[in-house]
């Protein structure tokens, strides 16, 4: 009996590069015994409701793009209900979710992980109604990856990132907030917060706060930033980051929790997986332990150390 896989590529993710190795991926999932359908998104929402749609008639998911394209697949997966396993080819321009996993860079090489046999199930945040994989957050430099062109991402890459926070420095924004959450209550003025499940945020990996995450834990990272009142301020603030919060400025405030609530006068706008995530007064973020079962590298083939082994 012939297994099932339905790969959901994002054509326009990156450079656009994914349509120069899809034979060979193809190849990959052949020789793996896998039958394989192949759908190309066209519009925005088109992953998620592909994943929705047609879970119950695969074996197995594989989804090319972004990490907001893997945003899209696990979302139609926790609409379905249907457990099937989820595999992911990276071909965006950060791919923090790949990072954080060691699913290789080469599409071809994740797309011998993605038809493997090793599979771990990871947590999923909840954000009010919708769902995201590795980070919710706001502020300083947040709206930086959907307010960047798609066609300045597919030219220079992870620079264009750069060029668009460094306008962004001139705009900094401050939101009044209360933040709720298990042990934690705190009235503050913020530049910047994060809400993550990932070792690699940003393309980064050097910040203590979140590289040794453990992504299938039941629990949060939170990193909140407060207002900085001069440049001096703001550059202690992110030595403070980069430090691990070890200092007395007390700009910065760090706790694991499974949820958190944030409320406020005004709306917040929120980045998920690197998408808009709407503006909003309220909002509870929860963890969902181990929702989604996602197709790895084993651990003996990555120095990733953040998965229990649910391999079948």
């Amino acid at each position: 009996m012939s297994k099932k896989l339905l790969w959901i590529v994002n054509p326009l993710a990156g450079k656009a590069e994914i349509g120069q190795h899809a034979l060979d991926c193809i190849d990959t999932f052949v020789r793996s015994g896998w039958e394989v359908t192949v759908y190309t998104t066209q519009a925005s929402g088109d992953a998620r409701r592909m994943a929705c749609k047609q879970a119950a008639q695969f074996d197995r998911i594989v989804c090319s793009g972004g990490d907001g394209t893997l945003g899209e697949a696990v979302s139609g997966l926790m609409d379905s209900g249907v457990p099937v396993p989820l595999g992911y080819i990276p071909a965006g321009t950060t791919n923090d979710f790949a990072s954080s996993l060691g699913i290789p860079k080469s599409p071809v090489q994740a797309a011998a992980v993605a038809a493997d046999t090793y599979i771990a199930a990871l947590d999923i945040g909840q954000f009010g109604e919708r769902y995201f994989t590795y980070v919710a957050a706001f502020g300083l430099f947040t709206d930086v990856s959907y307010t960047t062109p798609q066609s300045s991402k597919n030219m220079l890459g992870r620079a264009a990132y750069f060029v668009e926070g460094i306008k962004s420095l001139s705009q900094i924004k401050e939101y009044r907030l209360r933040v709720e959450a298990p042990g934690v209550s705190v009235d503050g003025t913020f530049i910047f917060g994060m809400v993550s499940n990932a070792t690699s945020v940003g393309g980064f990996k050097s910040l203590p706060h979140v590289s040794q995450a453990q992504m299938d834990d039941g629990l949060f990272e939170i990193v909140l930033v407060r207002r900085a009142t001069s440049l001096l301020d703001l550059q202690t603030a992110f030595n403070d980051l980069a430090n691990d919060g070890n200092s007395d400025s007390g700009l910065l405030l760090h706790f694991k929790v499974p949820w958190v609530t944030f409320s406020g006068e005004r709306e917040t706008a929120w980045t998920l997986d690197g998408e808009f995530g709407g503006s909003l007064h309220a909002v509870t973020i929860r963890n969902i332990p181990q929702a989604v079962r996602f197709v790895l590298p084993p651990p003996e083939k990555t120095d990733t150390p953040c998965i229990a082994d649910t391999s079948v």
